[in-house]
């Protein structure tokens, strides 16, 4: 097959390959539009942002083909809305257009990981022999991958993060592959500085993976003709600089990341500034230079950095529950003895020095970005710890399974051994079960609510009564934040009309917003004055003692969204 000979490889496993793909594809697909059952906010925000540039060039704020998206006055990288526009255009504004992007990169990930771990341990002797048929390290990554929970998740939503994770496994790749074939540092530069325009944490972590790259491969690296290192540096730098421009000349860009920043968290200051108080009331010398506002960061960012690695929170508790499924973590149960045996194995392994001491700092530096930021630990920012998890547990599957196979003619009775395996693969498919229906079944019914669910069914109806009343009253108040945003998506609000009408005037927290006869702001029904009026909001902002005209209620049939007619 003329395939097999560029790839190159062999039969089986290019069988083997498509098969994972073809599963891959499968479990990021299929009902995309309705697992999860709703999008939140920033989904929506990316879809309207999206159409609003593909039929006006501008976003909701009016900016002209934006560099960053000024979403709920957080400022993002936009290339994930520009990557919405193909689909958008053919499937047109939906929740499934929306999530596209990142299933195709999530797809593409699990395709490049094994390019990937093909390329880093191409020299390893870790084979597990079944019969005819040889399993290595980088078709059990890529099948980890195919089916982790975090990826398969982060791959159904339109997480920017996700795409980042495509990209910088792009980036190692040619990086690697430039060795041989020079132009191909080309690509390399392009898909790092891509990288930088899709997520806010990838503005730390290229840098450091670059960093790490240069440092390690820089003899390999300096083999290469300096025209292309030059070109490849012109690359970058050129795709990095209207990104770094904007953020050096925003100051609105700096609030929004003192923010989310722990140097900014008044709790800490607070805390900190009582401590020093009372050292001094106290004459507590020690305590005045333990207590050093420098100390205390320094204690908040290592304690940030460990709980991302915190086994309770990866395998057992999950993040927020719009991250994982519900009642479990981030990663397989089942995956922790392998993960634990992989990293073992990769230090004191047969494996290559330089792949060795790459493969340990790309694990090492991935908490980084997120150790300095408030609300820790956080899949998200820490979501480049894909592939890198799969590769570490597929090493340490591999050489305990190459250990039972091996000992069941020396130590292990050859019952025992087959025993051992088949309870292996037992847990291992009860675990993915188990998986699969949590996603793709109870967390529609348990985490609706974390999914900002109503909106569709709300905007359908407001849609059908709008003409008969004065107004419309859209609570945006904590319990329906960002409701404008629902709107405009799910109405499909005409970008030319909703720009001359002023377009979006502040995103932020609790803010207010209007098109049309719809306004969205905070409301009091006895502060309403006007008659033929509806109020929309949540059993917060509209009592059970108020008369409802239309509600919307979560799968538990609790209430979500509800709406009040006012006509005195």
């Amino acid at each position: 097959m003329e395939v097999l000979r560029w790839l190159p490889m062999n039969k089986k496993i290019f069988v083997f390959l498509t098969l994972i793909i073809i599963l891959a594809s499968f479990l990021r697909l299929w009902q995309l539009g309705k697992v999860p059952l709703s999008p939140d906010w920033d989904e929506v925000a990316l879809g309207y942002n999206a159409y609003s540039i593909m039929q006006t060039g501008r976003d909701e704020y009016g900016e002209l083909l934006p560099i960053v998206l000024r979403s709920f006055d957080d400022y993002k990288p936009a290339l994930y809305a520009y990557l919405a526009i193909p689909s958008i255009s053919i499937f047109g504004l939906n929740v499934f257009s929306v999530r596209l992007p990142s299933a195709i990169f999530g797809i593409l990930t699990v395709i490049v990981t094994y390019f990937l771990a093909r390329e880093l341990f191409k020299n390893s002797r870790l084979k597990l022999e079944i019969g005819n048929w040889k399993l290595e390290i980088p078709e059990a990554a890529t099948l980890l991958l195919a089916i982790s929970p975090w990826h398969i998740q982060f791959s159904r939503v339109a997480f920017e993060a996700n795409v980042g994770v495509a990209l910088n496994i792009l980036g190692i790749l040619f990086f690697l592959k430039s060795f041989n074939k020079q132009w191909l540092l080309f690509l390399s530069a392009l898909m790092f500085g891509l990288g930088l325009h899709i997520y806010q944490s990838e503005k730390v972590f290229v840098p450091l993976l670059l960093i790490i790259l240069i440092v390690i491969f820089r003899k390999r690296l300096l083999a290469i003709k300096k025209k292309y290192i030059l070109i490849s540096s012109l690359i970058f730098i050129i795709i990095s600089l209207p990104l770094i421009y904007f953020t050096l000349t925003n100051r609105d860009v700096f609030a929004r990341a003192k923010g989310v920043s722990i140097f900014s968290n008044s709790s800490i200051i607070e805390s900190n500034t009582e401590k020093i108080a009372r050292d001094r009331a106290n004459n507590d010398i020690l305590g005045l230079v333990l207590d050093n506002r420098r100390v205390e960061f320094a204690k908040y960012i290592a304690g940030g950095y460990l709980s991302h690695l915190d086994f309770n929170w990866l395998f057992i508790k999950g993040d927020i529950a719009r991250h994982h499924a519900p009642g479990m973590g981030l990663m397989y149960l089942a995956e922790l003895p392998f993960l634990l045996i992989g990293i073992y194995s990769l230090i004191f392994g047969k494996f290559d020095k330089t792949v060795k001491i790459f493969t340990i700092l790309w694990f090492l530096i991935v908490p980084i970005p997120a150790s300095i930021t408030n609300d820790i630990p956080h899949a998200v920012r820490v979501v480049n710890f894909l592939p890198i998890l799969q590769i570490l547990t597929a090493i340490g599957a591999m050489s305990s399974l190459i250990w039972i196979l091996n000992m069941r003619h020396k130590i292990l009775n050859i019952r025992i051994s087959y025993l051992i395996l088949i309870l292996i693969s037992t847990l291992s498919i009860f675990n993915l079960s188990y998986y699969l229906n949590q996603y793709f079944v109870q967390q529609n019914y348990f985490h609706a609510r974390y999914w900002q669910y109503g909106y569709e069914n709300i905007v359908d109806y407001i849609s059908t009564v709008q003409k008969d009343y004065k107004k419309i009253v859209v609570s945006n108040a904590s319990s329906m934040d960002q409701s404008y945003i629902f709107f405009l998506f799910y109405l499909k609000y005409d970008p030319h009309k909703y720009l001359s009408e002023g377009g979006t005037l502040t995103g932020k927290i609790e803010g207010e917003n209007q098109f049309s006869n719809i306004e969205f702001r905070k409301f009091n029904y006895y502060e309403e004055n006007e008659k033929n009026i509806l109020l929309v909001g949540s059993s917060f902002d509209l009592p059970e003692v108020f008369k409802t005209v239309h509600e919307i209620n979560y799968p538990d049939k609790s209430l979500a969204i509800k709406v009040v007619e006012k006509n005195k």
